[in-house]
């Protein structure tokens, strides 16, 4: 399967944060046992990209479970197959999540976002203490 655009508008900003430090993850096939070999994931509170060699047909449904890394807290969540790029991965929403879960991410998330304040950056701090 390709990768469509299904309507999707690439020039926009993304909807959701996205975060890339998970522990433990883990998918498998729904109605199969072999887990799915991945390599570190690219996760939002929406869903997650997840990179892998093997090829996905839009709509499939796909069980995984992983660790947040910061939290330590685990997710379990059915997902659907909304987009593939065969040879480097697919994209799946989240179609069965807890609440908590859910916010555990968001929470996950918003911890790893930079804070900004102003005049607090380094460049402002270097500009202050040089003579002019």
């Amino acid at each position: 399967m390709s990768a469509r655009n299904n309507g999707r508008r690439w020039d926009r900003p993304r909807e959701a944060q996205r975060y890339s430090n998970l522990r433990d993850l883990s998918v498998v096939y729904e109605g199969d046992t072999q887990d799915v070999a991945t390599r570190l994931p690219d996760l939002s509170a929406r869903g997650m990209f997840i990179n892998t060699n093997r090829n996905f047909p839009q709509g499939a449904v796909l069980n995984v479970r992983f660790r947040l890394a910061q939290s330590g807290i685990p997710v379990r969540t059915r997902c659907e197959v909304r987009y593939c790029l065969p040879g480097v991965g697919v994209g799946v929403e989240f179609v069965d999540i807890s609440p908590e879960a859910a916010e555990a991410i968001e929470q996950e998330i918003k911890s790893r976002q930079p804070r900004k304040s102003a005049g607090n950056s380094r460049n402002s701090k270097r500009k202050a203490a040089r003579p002019r």
